[in-house]
């Protein structure tokens, strides 16, 4: 899918919002489809069908994080802060405009290596530090994700999320409905900075983040066609099995507040899952790091999600191998020996 094409698709699912957009129950089963106008159910039978059920979802996650922004991108008034040297890099501190009066802080590493690089965006998990993390200068040695990959001969670039790391605008102040969908958008505002590098190849771009950073590189793939790789570790599971199906971590003001809201905590309610989620961005390469003893995202939440999401892969792309899978013996971790094959992973897609 072109962005063209991906902005033609989220144009439409927003007019959806505002006509019969069709109630899926079954978040589980991806291989039927309602028909918008008769209101029939009937089974996806190819890409096509696939694709008006995509729609339907990406809709659907539209009116618990708000509208998608698809106007006109103001320039990116990329503000150099600070140079320092790491060990086969340079990072550089600096902002860049997403919205008008909104300064994103990020900071870019461009790796010593020559030619042009495939590039990723480096997505922090939750912590006052913000970018920093993924510098390994956060208080856990197994998220520094951004650095060594820069020092693999990646472009990567680690925004902070808007309420962590450096201050950011105010996002309802902005007119957004979630900081999920800033959050969505600066990253999206992320792509278009590496794309204008002399130093990046644009057409090898990925994201990759554990925690806060997992579910971020998963939403930031389903409304950027240009994420073509995608490494989440410890990011989701279904809502249901979220601790028990409380859902009060999501519906904080920092994340969705609709889900508190207007949908009372309550997943029975929610229009939409990560069996979805997970399944809009095939066929695109996705590598799931889920360990087996996560309180966060219960592991069993997870097994649904790929159980869910691997005929999408498999029956409408014949795309195996696309979506893979690992669940090491511990708790909500990036284990070295992982981050090693999540990184042979976007070497395999990207490299």
């Amino acid at each position: 899918m072109t962005r063209r094409q991906l902005l033609l698709t989220l144009a439409a699912s927003q007019a959806l919002r505002a006509e019969a957009l069709p109630a899926y129950p079954d978040h589980d089963d991806l291989l039927y489809v309602i028909d918008p106008a008769t209101g029939e159910r009937r089974k996806v039978a190819g890409e096509s069908d696939w694709l008006l059920r995509r729609k339907h979802i990406v809709a659907h996650m539209e009116t618990v994080m708000g509208p998608f922004p698809t106007g006109p991108r103001p320039p990116l008034k990329v503000r150099l802060l600070e140079e320092q040297r790491g060990e086969g890099y340079r990072r550089r501190t600096i902002t860049y405009e997403a919205k008008a009066g909104n300064p994103v802080p990020a900071q870019l590493y461009l790796p010593d290596a020559p030619g042009r690089r495939p590039a990723v965006l480096a997505l922090h998990p939750t912590g006052v530090p913000g970018k920093l993390i993924v510098a390994g200068e956060g208080p856990r040695p197994n998220r520094a994700y951004a650095k060594e990959l820069a020092q693999r001969g990646y472009v990567a670039l680690a925004p902070d999320y808007p309420t962590m790391g450096d201050p950011q605008a105010d996002a309802y102040e902005l007119g957004y409905d979630s900081v999920t969908m800033q959050a969505i958008y600066n990253h999206s505002r992320g792509v278009d900075l590496l794309q204008s590098l002399d130093q990046v190849d644009g057409e090898r771009i990925g994201a990759i983040g554990h925690s806060l950073g997992g579910h971020n590189s998963l939403f930031i793939a389903v409304f950027e066609p240009r994420v073509r790789a995608v490494v989440t570790s410890c990011g989701f599971n279904s809502f249901f099995q979220y601790y028990g199906g409380d859902l009060k971590g999501w519906g904080q003001d920092k994340y969705m507040p609709r889900i508190r809201t207007q949908l009372g905590l309550d997943p029975k309610r929610m229009p939409f899952d990560f069996t979805e989620l997970l399944a809009t961005i095939a066929p695109r390469a996705v590598f799931v790091n889920a360990p087996l003893h996560d309180a966060n995202f219960e592991v069993q939440g997870v097994y649904r999600c790929l159980k869910a999401a691997a005929p999408v892969y498999e029956k409408i792309y014949h795309a195996q191998g696309r979506l893979v899978a690992v669940h090491p013996n511990c708790e909500h971790d990036f284990p070295d020996e992982q981050r090693e094959q999540a990184y042979a992973f976007l070497d395999g897609w990207l490299g």
